[in-house]
């Protein structure tokens, strides 16, 4: 399901959903656990998992971004920089296991932006894939959903 995005006052809201079959502390692990991390964004590593802790991001030329961990409650919610953006998880738990919610807030839609939100959506995908036992083919994955968001954000910014 691809991400409901909206104009919102200080810029953009990205908004996913996934119903997973799977309790709230299963799918946390996903979020904070740098094991079960890695094999869904393997750039992502928590350093301190505490509200005002840090998640670097692996720049990939032997440099490390540091993210700062905004806000963090145990099973719920975990929301974090993205550079001048927010990322931000939260865990519902349902009868049959648990909804995932992501919300990006985006200051300012960029050419990257439609990039960014594909690779959310296909990190997703991996997760449930994963909790599944199944996989995913990333890159073909990633490709059909970005032509996706290209013509999401054209439609939001262009209201």
């Amino acid at each position: 399901m691809i991400a409901h995005i909206e104009k919102v006052e200080n810029g953009y809201t990205a908004k996913y959903e996934r119903h997973l079959n799977h309790s709230v502390e299963e799918v946390w692990s996903f979020l904070t656990d740098n094991e079960k991390l890695q094999k869904w964004f393997s750039e992502l590593h928590v350093e301190e998992l505490r509200k005002g802790g840090v998640i670097k991001f692996d720049m990939g030329d032997g440099t490390f971004d540091e993210l700062s961990i905004l806000d963090l409650k145990e099973h719920s919610a975990l929301e974090f920089s993205w550079w001048e953006d927010t990322v931000r998880f939260e865990l519902i738990e349902e009868s049959n296991g648990c909804l995932l919610r992501l919300i990006e807030k985006i200051n300012t839609i960029t050419d990257h932006t439609p990039r960014d939100l594909a690779g959310w959506h296909v990190c997703l995908d991996v997760i449930q894939a994963l909790l599944d036992g199944k996989t995913i083919e990333r890159k073909q994955e990633w490709e059909k959903w970005y032509e996706k968001y290209v013509m999401e954000v054209k439609k939001v910014t262009q209201q």
